[in-house]
C-alpha cells in the first residue's frame, strides 16, 4: 500500500490536510467491471504494459499532490503577506497620527510660552 499525505488547496484562505491511498489501485466492483469488459489484444503483453504504466501513474499522482501542496503553501504565504502589509499600513497610520499630535502639542506649547512671555513683558 502507498499513501500520500499533503495539504490540499481549497481556496486562497483554506487548505485541508489530506491522506490519499495511491496504491493499490482500487478495482471496480465485479458487476461494474463487466460493463467495460471487452476483448483487447495487448502488445507486448498486459504485464509489461502494467510494469511501464504503474510507475508513471504513481509518479503523476505524487506530482499532483506536490503541486496541490505547493499551491496551498503559496496561497498561505500570500494571505500572510497581505495581513502583514495591512498591519504595517495600520502601524504607519497610527505612528503618523501620534507624531502629528506630538508636533501639534509642541507647537501649542511654544505659542503658549511666547504669548505668556509677551503678556509678562506688557505687565512690567
Amino acid at each position: 500500500e502507498f499513501y500520500v499525505c499533503y495539504n490540499h488547496h481549497v481556496n486562497a484562505l483554506l487548505s485541508n490536510y489530506r491522506v490519499e491511498k495511491m496504491l493499490p489501485i482500487i478495482d471496480l466492483d465485479a458487476e461494474e467491471a463487466k460493463e467495460y469488459e471487452l476483448d483487447y489484444i495487448f502488445e507486448p503483453n498486459k504485464e509489461i504494459i502494467m510494469d511501464i504504466l504503474l510507475p508513471q501513474y504513481a509518479e503523476s499522482l505524487i506530482y499532483g499532490a506536490i503541486i496541490d501542496a505547493k499551491s496551498a503553501e503559496h496561497a498561505s504565504r500570500m494571505t500572510a503577506m497581505r495581513s502583514a502589509t495591512d498591519n504595517a499600513k495600520d502601524l504607519i497610520s497610527n505612528l503618523t497620527q501620534d507624531l502629528n499630535q506630538r508636533r501639534q502639542a509642541q507647537i501649542t506649547q511654544e505659542i503658549t510660552e511666547i504669548v505668556g512671555g509677551a503678556a509678562a513683558l506688557e505687565e512690567h
